[in-house]
């Protein structure tokens, strides 16, 4: 793994898909000792779910020998996304294929393919398995 892998952003949104770019991140993280920077977005798709709620539930997939921090903001989603990820000089984002959002159906998330677009730094997406 490179070691320049310092900083991993995930955002994250309670759902499978962001479960699983934390499990992946959690992979990197360890691998290249690395930080988990999680970052929730409240806008008008996720208004009602409380960040804490989605910040447990995605921190309990993390080992205990990964460091990790959490953050908010709010506005457009995959805007703040690429900003948040420039100003804490993360190296990488990580982040799943389908959120919460209206769009469940899309084969790649508008949020998703928004930040691929927009991002300077690298972007793996996470695709959950579909049965």
């Amino acid at each position: 793994m490179s070691s320049t892998i310092k900083r991993i952003l995930v955002p994250v949104d309670g759902s499978v898909s962001s479960t699983k770019a934390t499990e992946q991140a959690a992979y990197f993280a360890k691998a290249c000792d690395a930080v988990i920077d999680f970052l929730y977005v409240a806008s008008d798709v996720h208004k009602d779910i409380p960040s804490d709620i989605v910040f447990d539930e995605m921190v309990k997939k993390v080992p205990n020998d990964i460091k990790y921090e959490l953050h908010t903001a709010s506005g457009n989603i995959a805007r703040k996304v690429v900003e948040v990820a420039e100003e804490l000089g993360d190296n990488i984002i990580i982040m799943g294929s389908r959120g919460l959002g209206i769009f469940r159906g899309a084969l790649i998330g508008s949020v998703s393919q928004k930040v691929i677009e927009e991002s300077r730094l690298p972007v793996m997406v996470v695709k959950q398995n579909q049965r």
